[in-house]
């Protein structure tokens, strides 16, 4: 389960959250049924709370929002994907150390 701080994006508020965000968004596309994914998931809440008023941080369940998985080409999860104002521009597969997320989100901060 999601972190307080972590943030949950849907098909229906992804507009509103992610693409007009006017702070970077990192985003974990990521399944209940992937153990991958429930690993990253304490790394992900701690990014969400160290980043909040600077960054969104939020999860994305690739099997209740098809559209958004296939808008961002998602073949294998976990999936995290930065972007700044609206656009891709970092993306990392797999379990990864914190420090690799956090370098990607302070990259599109700049």
């Amino acid at each position: 389960m999601a972190g307080a701080a972590t943030l949950t994006f849907t098909d229906s508020n992804y507009q509103q959250e992610v693409a007009e965000s006017a702070v970077p968004v990192l985003i974990d596309f990521w399944a209940e049924w992937c153990q991958p994914c429930r690993m990253i998931g304490p790394t992900i809440d701690q990014l969400a709370t160290e980043y909040q008023g600077r960054a969104k941080v939020g999860k994305i369940d690739v099997d209740s929002n098809r559209e958004l998985a296939l808008k961002f080409n998602i073949q294998s999860i976990p999936c995290v994907v930065v972007l700044k104002g609206g656009q891709v521009v970092g993306r990392a597969m797999g379990i990864k150390p914190k420090a690799e997320f956090a370098k990607m989100l302070d990259a599109a901060m700049i």
